[in-house]
């Protein structure tokens, strides 16, 4: 699994004008699946997303988790990432896990995340999504 995360004050997923997901400070993170992945990298995912010290502490230095900080996690599934972009202009999404495997490791992903943080919002497998961050 492949987490492309960025800190945000503030983040939210619409699909078809509808809000879908929202967060405050925190991480928004796209999710791409791979061919071969399973729960045990989901899991790795999650540990790893929620103990990545990039936040500051008093004295300004990245010292803070997302879960000292207690901040919003807004998973956002995105087939792109896993692309093969080695050869040519068009890329090959061969490396992607297929549709259904990746919808159900998604949602494995984010079980495991509210089970394990809160808040946690997402986007929609598969939807046309409108991304924002501040």
């Amino acid at each position: 699994m492949i987490g492309l995360l960025q800190r945000v004050t503030q983040a939210r997923v619409e699909v078809d004008g509808h809000v879908r997901g929202e967060i405050g400070r925190g991480l928004l993170v796209l999710v791409g699946v791979e061919r071969g992945d399973g729960e045990a990298q989901a899991a790795r995912l999650l540990e790893r997303l929620l103990g990545y010290r990039v936040f500051p502490d008093d004295t300004g230095r990245m010292n803070r988790s997302l879960a000292e900080l207690g901040g919003g996690l807004l998973l956002v599934p995105q087939f792109t990432l896993p692309a093969d972009t080695r050869k040519g202009t068009r890329p090959s999404f061969t490396p992607a896990a297929a549709p259904a495997e990746g919808e159900r490791l998604f949602a494995h992903l984010v079980a495991l995340a509210r089970a394990a943080h809160a808040p946690v919002s997402t986007g929609v497998f598969g939807a046309q999504m409108q991304v924002s961050l501040v």
